[in-house]
C-alpha cells in the first residue's frame, strides 16, 4: 500500500509547484510585456518510451519511479498581449512575438524585454524598473531630443533561446541565437504598450484546478493511512 502513496506525494509537489506559477501569472497580470507561464508533467508512457529509443532495460526501481508523475518541462506563452494606445511618446509596443528590447541588467549583463515603458532617469533612457535601454551596440541610450527612438536596440529570437530572469525579463542561452532589427521602427509601435497575455478568468480556473487536485492526492494518502493501520491492527490482534 505504500507504493501507492509515492505517485499521490510527487502529485501534490506538482501542484504545489502549479500554484506558484499560476499564482505568479496572477500577480503579473497588469505588468506591461509579461508573458504567462506554466509547467507540463511528464506521463509513464513518455518515460518508458525514452527508455526504449536508449536501448535501457528499465529495472524495478525505475519502472516504480516512472510511475510517479514528474513536472516534465516548464514554458512561456508566447502570444502578443493586447496593444493599448497611451500616448505617452516613451511608451513602446513590438509587433512581433519573438522581439525584444535589450537592457542593462544585474551585473551589468545583457537582458531581454517586452516591457516598453521607458522613461528618462539622469538623461538616460531606462525601464520602469531602472534598467537601462540599451542600444545595437549595447551601449546606454542618451534621450535627447528625437533622436534616440532610431537607437533603440530591437532583437529577435525564439522563447525556447531564453531562461527568465525575475518576473519580466530574460537572458538568452545562445546570444549567437540573438539578431539585431536594423530599421527597429518598422517593428515598434510608438505611443504604445502590449499588455500581458495572462488571461485572468481561466488562470483563476487553473489555480482551482491544481488546489483541488492537490486535496485529493492528499485525501488518497490519508485514506491509504486509514487502511494501512487498520491492516496492522487487525495482524495485531490475531497474533
Amino acid at each position: 500500500m505504500t507504493q501507492g502513496i509515492h505517485p499521490l506525494a510527487a502529485s501534490m509537489v506538482n501542484q504545489l509547484n502549479r500554484v506558484d506559477v499560476i499564482s505568479n501569472n496572477l500577480a503579473n497580470a497588469n505588468t506591461v510585456g509579461f508573458k504567462g507561464g506554466n509547467i507540463a508533467e511528464g506521463s509513464f508512457n513518455h518515460y518508458l518510451q525514452s527508455t526504449v529509443e536508449d536501448d535501457k532495460i528499465p529495472d524495478k526501481e525505475s519502472v516504480v519511479m516512472n510511475t510517479i508523475p514528474k513536472i516534465d518541462s516548464s514554458f512561456v506563452n508566447e502570444e502578443v498581449g493586447s496593444i493599448v494606445q497611451t500616448g505617452n511618446q516613451l511608451d513602446f509596443a513590438l509587433k512581433d512575438r519573438n522581439m525584444f528590447f535589450k537592457v542593462e541588467g544585474s551585473n551589468s549583463n545583457v537582458e531581454l524585454t517586452r516591457d516598453g515603458t521607458f522613461k528618462v532617469v539622469d538623461g538616460y533612457l531606462v525601464t520602469q524598473n531602472g534598467y537601462k535601454v540599451l542600444d545595437i551596440d549595447n551601449n546606454p541610450i542618451e534621450a535627447q531630443g528625437d533622436d534616440f527612438v532610431s537607437s533603440i536596440a530591437v532583437v529577435k529570437t525564439k522563447f525556447s533561446n531564453l531562461d527568465r530572469v525575475g518576473n519580466n525579463n530574460f537572458k538568452a542561452k545562445n546570444m549567437d541565437s540573438v539578431s539585431s532589427v536594423v530599421n527597429n521602427t518598422d517593428y515598434m509601435l510608438q505611443g504604445a504598450i502590449e499588455k500581458s497575455n495572462v488571461n485572468t478568468i481561466k488562470s483563476m480556473v487553473d489555480l482551482i484546478e491544481a488546489q483541488r487536485s492537490f486535496e485529493q492526492a492528499q485525501k488518497a494518502i490519508t485514506g491509504i493511512d486509514t487502511i494501512n493501520q487498520k491492516l496492522i491492527d487487525t495482524i495485531g490482534t490475531n497474533r
